[in-house]
């Protein structure tokens, strides 16, 4: 009991510590649970039970009392940390899922917590199988007979019609319903080309087209990009194809980009043929007689034709109406005939009628009177039979449509035959027109008519492909079977493009089968670029996944695919990156590859990027090998310093790769360096000096000095004409008669550098009595590695060298092969090489672009002027024939053109518009080694200070330094007796 002590005066307690009744409680429970858990270890050790129990006999402990489970008790003690109120996130989700807890801003706002399934779409495809006038399964059959199938490539100047002549084909082969407000462009599936309305990629399409005679063909078609950036994706095409349509605008005519692919079908031996478009702009726009229409088609037929001789004079090339290789349409509106389609359709109206004779005498000064043919112009009044028979009637249609009332025009087209529904009449005079063009034509068998007669089928034209392509010897078994189209023989494919998917996650892989059958599920060897007999590296094996006919906005799958057509293959596309061979696994003998394309362009435009984020330039880089498959002239690099460059063709180009990286492969924020160019590294005079190396063991010596090449061989070397597969014989034959080299020198070359077609050649033009041949020999292939790695990164500024001749004077080679193993040599004649070309007074050169520019005779001055602030320089100003325009031919550096059509469209308020493409390679004004010239910044470097002004910055950009010495190139003691010599300033 507490007494009063035990509190103050105020009442509160102040006395010793009161145990509580709770505690009491707590202790009486911590009391029982302890004896309790007692009792309980007795009971599990059969001991006897504490007294005060009621004493029961202890039971023998049972097989599974080990196994038994203790009843919880839920008046345990249970510490606060350990208290659980609600269930853990296993327990609710289970032991397999990692769930993670976040702070509640640590995401932005704009973020979904659960990011929703990302659909990828990027190329136009359809939903379902549209539904074609020909059976798909009729398609298929028709592979199986190469003689019935032709493989063509659509081609030509930027606009001329080449995707509207596809759509023609299109709406004839498919039921769909046309709208006339606006362009089908159903081979333009990529997104830029809608948004942009040029073809960016080249797009195929297998067809079944009937000609006149109702005989069914199947048509492998190529549509091609128009604009002279994407000539690659041509080249591609007509890589793969027999022959080619060439499209072009009668009012235009021959434009740089026709001129472009007319000398590359010609180098590559395929038949050309020709549709001479948009005829209706002559009646609708230019709005000329009949008579001077006939002249304008005339006069495109001979620019064409005079163009071709000048580059083969062949008179089988000639394109002429009545050969039957021209063909006229408007492919705006739906219609296209030939000089035979035509008179058809005076043979189906008027009955009884020689249609070969008839159109044979509608082209050419052949005139009608009084129902016979004369080439005799009977009055001065009469009309050619082509403006008689063909151009009179279709003016007097176009006129009908355009101007009569509906009544009026009922009865006229009555007449005609044609039949329209009464509302028809109320339409727009656009839409009537191309309906009653329609009717009037029909399908354009004609168009038809002129590719199957024309162009040879596979099995014609397989020889000529064979040779122009395959690297392999001519006279093998393989040769002779893809030769022969044989469908049994042993399975061969060149690949020559590659297409993405829909997701632009993988690619599928277009290429022509040149030998066997390919089937789905069957494993190929695919051969690379790099692939030869001895070196077996870019080779892999892969599976056949899938194989398809493309119809550009679907694909129409097949199990097999025969020799002699064109086909999409899916799962083979991982080692490919440009062009392929594949070839089947059982093929015993030795294997060769099909060349790599030989474009009709070069990539000179260059721009440096890098991510935004640096963590994400694995990304980039992955999207970068896809762009590299992707188009086929771009060029990917990693300089020196680092960077990551991209080379295209043009700013156009650059802009749509950059948006396939940014956008399809990617998906990453890229910044983007201004755009320069690429330059090469020539000589203007022989060496100084016979410059001479050591290899870093002493043992060995190379000798040797650098000239420049005649002018034309670096040019020849690339095309082609001459090259390292042919016999020396061979080879000094053509150095010898072109450009009068003595034998010995055109017999001793030994190889083109950088590259088996690099436009800079070495010489061995040591002696016998000299130099031990044989010994000389064994490093041959050293010496070749160390010239071509040199011609690779020259000197002045890590850039390509180009027409430098390399000549080998002298060599001291050790007897014992371990001193001159590939490690002594290689390094030394890349050294020796650049000390001679650094005596050989090295200059820099640029790329220049051929620009042509189409305006009106009022803005002429303005492209002067534009181009004077360019560098630029007109080498012609033409009219064009029948038309307002007129033609301005120039030549403007490329490091000065970025952004050169922009300038001219705004100076002539976009009345010009300009074509550029490479066309050569030009010496920039000044000595770029010269340091006597000092640069300001900010300031643009002129005249002679330009050359070392590129170069500075070019070397800064990749992180060179500034100096170029040749004394860092030659030894010590070459560089000493110099000095002594008193030739010091040669070392710069």
């Amino acid at each position: 009991m507490a007494s009063l002590e035990d509190y103050d005066e105020f009442g509160n307690y102040i006395g010793a510590d009161l145990e509580s009744d709770e505690e009491e409680e707590e202790e009486m429970q911590q009391h029982t649970f302890l004896r309790q858990q007692q009792e309980r270890q007795q009971q599990r050790e059969g001991a006897v039970p504490l007294e005060g129990y009621d004493e029961e006999p202890a039971e023998p402990p049972a097989d599974n009392a080990l196994m038994e489970i203790d009843e919880p008790i839920h008046n345990a003690v249970v510490l606060h940390e350990d208290k659980q109120y609600y269930p853990s996130a296993q327990d609710v989700y289970g032991a397999d899922v990692e769930t993670m807890v976040q702070e509640e801003d640590a995401q932005p706002l704009s973020e979904p917590i659960i990011a929703p399934i990302k659909v990828r779409k990027w190329t136009v495809e359809e939903k379902d199988m549209p539904e074609t006038r020909y059976d798909k399964g009729f398609l298929l059959n028709m592979t199986a007979f190469p003689e019935m199938v032709r493989n063509v490539a659509v081609v030509g100047h930027l606009h001329h019609g080449k995707t509207a002549l596809m759509d023609m084909l299109v709406l004839e082969t498919h039921k769909m319903i046309w709208d006339s407000d606006k362009q089908l462009r159903y081979t333009d599936t990529h997104f830029l080309s809608r948004k942009r309305e040029i073809s960016i990629k080249s797009s195929p399409m297998s067809l079944i087209l009937q000609t006149t005679a109702g005989k069914s063909h199947l048509i492998h078609l190529i549509d091609t990009p128009g604009h002279i950036n994407f000539v690659d994706e041509v080249a591609s095409a007509i890589r793969l194809a027999d022959g080619v349509v060439l499209v072009v605008d009668v009012v235009e005519g021959l434009m740089v980009g026709t001129e472009n692919i007319l000398r590359h079908a010609l180098q590559e031996g395929v038949k050309i043929t020709l549709v001479v478009n948009k005829i209706d702009r002559l009646i609708l726009e230019l709005r000329i007689k009949p008579v001077d229409a006939y002249y304008k088609i005339k006069h495109t037929i001979e620019e064409i034709n005079t163009f071709i001789s000048g580059i083969d004079p062949d008179p089988e090339l000639r394109l002429s109406p009545e050969n039957g290789n021209v063909a006229f349409a408007s492919t705006d509106m739906n219609w296209c005939f030939t000089l035979r389609s035509f008179a058809q359709m005076y043979a189906d109206t008027y009955g009884s009628l020689d249609v070969k004779a008839f159109a044979n005498r509608l082209w050419g000064d052949i005139y009608c009177n009084d129902g016979k043919f004369t080439r005799k112009q009977p009055d001065t009044e009469a009309n050619r039979t082509f403006v008689q028979f063909i151009l009179d009637p279709l003016y007097k249609l176009y006129s009908h449509v355009l101007s009569e009332e509906p009544e009026e025009l009922k009865e006229t087209l009555a007449s005609l035959k044609i039949h329209l529904k009464p509302i028809m009449y109320k339409m727009d005079v656009r839409p009537l027109l191309k309906v009653v063009l329609d009717q009037f034509f029909g399908p354009a068998t004609g168009l038809v008519d002129m590719i199957v007669e024309q162009v040879p089928s596979p099995v014609q034209g397989a020889a000529n492909k064979v040779e122009s392509c395959y690297n392999g010897p001519q006279n093998s078994d393989l040769a002779d079977s893809m030769k022969a189209c044989d469908s049994n023989g042993p399975l061969i494919v060149h690949v020559a493009k590659l297409y993405h998917t829909i997701d632009a996650q993988s690619f599928r892989a277009f290429g022509r089968v040149f030998s066997g059958t390919l089937r789905k599920g069957v494993q190929v060897k695919v051969l690379g670029e790099g692939y030869s007999p001895e070196d077996e590296e870019d080779m892999m094996v892969a599976t056949v996944e899938d194989i398809w006919l493309s119809e550009s906005r679907y694909f129409i799958p097949a199990e097999e695919v025969p020799a002699g057509n064109l086909v999409l293959i899916g799962g083979v596309d991982a080692s490919i990156t440009k062009t392929a061979t594949l070839a089947a696994r059982d093929i015993e003998d030795d294997l060769y590859i099909f060349r790599p394309i030989k474009h009709m362009t070069q990539s000179v435009l260059k721009i440096a990027i890098e991510p935004i984020a640096p963590s994400e330039l694995p990304k980039m880089l992955s999207g970068l090998r896809s762009i590299n498959k992707s188009y086929p002239l771009i060029s990917t690099k990693v300089e020196e310093s680092g960077e990551h460059v991209l080379i295209g063709t043009g700013e156009l180009y650059l802009d749509c790769v950059m948006h396939d990286l940014r956008k399809l492969f990617a998906e990453i924020e890229i910044k983007v360096s201004d755009p320069v160019t690429k330059f090469s590294e020539t000589v203007l005079e022989t060496s100084a000096l016979k410059c001479y190396a050591d290899t870093p063991n002493k043992k060995n010596r190379i000798t040797m000095i650098a000239e420049p090449l005649e002018r034309g061989i670096a040019e020849d070397i690339e095309r082609g004409r001459v090259n390292m597969r042919m016999t020396p014989k061979e080879r000094g034959k053509f150095f010898e008669e072109k450009y009068q080299w003595d034998l010995l020198a055109s017999r001793s070359i030994w190889a083109f550098g950088p590259d088996d077609n690099g436009p800079n050649v070495l010489l061995d033009d040591t002696l016998p009595s000299q130099v031990d041949k044989k010994l000389l020999g064994t490093v041959k292939e050293h010496i070749k590695q160390g010239f071509q790695w040199g011609a690779r990164e020259g000197p002045l500024c890590d850039e390509p060298m180009r027409g430098v001749k390399f000549r080998i004077l002298d060599t001291t080679l050790a007897q014992e092969p371990i001193f001159r193993g590939g490690g002594q040599i290689v390094p030394t004649a890349r050294r020796v090489c650049y000390s001679s070309f650094l005596m050989a007074t090295p200059r820099l050169m640029e790329p220049i672009y051929y620009v042509e520019v189409q305006a009106p005779a009022d803005c002429i001055s303005a492209v002067y002027t534009v181009l004077a602030r360019r560098r630029g320089h007109v080498t012609q100003d033409i009219p064009k024939a029948g038309s307002p325009l007129y033609t301005v031919k120039a030549l403007i550096p490329v490091i000065d053109a970025n952004g050169f059509e922009t300038d001219l469209r705004t100076a002539t308020q976009g009345q010009a518009f300009c074509s550029q493409v490479f066309d050569h390679w030009s010496i920039v004004p000044g000595d770029p080694t010269d340091t006597s010239i000092k640069l300001r910044p900010l300031e643009p470097a002129s005249g002679q200070a330009l050359a070392r002004d590129l170069v500075l910055k070019t070397r800064r950009r990749k992180g060179l330094g500034d100096q170029i010495a040749v004394s860092k190139y030659l030894d010590d003691e070459f560089v000493l007796a110099l000095s002594a010599s008193g030739h010091a300033d040669l070392l710069g």
